[in-house]
């Protein structure tokens, strides 16, 4: 049985983290948007696999999953928003959105990234996350460690800063 909106609403969790990539947005926006090169920086992803549609373009449906721990997590991922479409040759007043929701047992989440140039060479990742929970576990796991799911994007982002400006594969390092 599917919760309600009021339901989902009353156990809503909201934050925001951004930091600085050493690369020009174009080159960010386009490594972020690659499948190939996921597995590379985004720590715990075990499969993403498109359902229907392209890979990374607005109304593409893909099955996650994904391991922290011994906890394992799957989803539907659906693509709501990318801004421009062609990531080559944007103009640089241009921001660029990537917009995804994903929804699983117990959670749903939605994550609107913004890529602005912060200099020549430079680009800021703005990430605003919101997850709404339903059933008592999930909602315990909201209300009691609200951090660990910010700590978690904002490790995906330094993980994917540290692929894009030096080639560090996070698979690697687990060995």
């Amino acid at each position: 049985m599917r919760p309600s909106t009021r339901e989902l609403e009353r156990s809503a969790m909201k934050y925001t983290v951004s930091l600085e990539i050493a690369l020009p947005r174009e080159r960010v926006a386009q490594l972020l948007a690659d499948p190939e090169q996921m597995p590379k920086w985004l720590r715990g992803l075990v499969l993403h696999e498109p359902l229907s549609g392209v890979h990374g373009h607005v109304g593409t449906r893909s099955r996650v999953v994904m391991q922290t721990g011994q906890q394992e997590f799957e989803g539907t991922e659906t693509i709501t928003r990318r801004e421009p479409v062609d990531l080559h040759e944007i103009p640089s007043d241009s921001v660029v959105l990537f917009e995804r929701e994903i929804a699983g047992k117990g959670m749903w989440s939605v994550a609107r990234e913004r890529l602005t140039e912060a200099g020549p060479e430079t680009t800021l990742w703005v990430s605003e996350n919101e997850y709404r929970f339903s059933g008592l576990m999930m909602r315990l796991v909201g209300l009691l460690m609200p951090g660990a799911f910010r700590k978690q994007s904002l490790q995906h982002m330094q993980d994917f800063k540290a692929f894009a400006e030096h080639g560090k594969d996070v698979r690697e390092a687990n060995g």
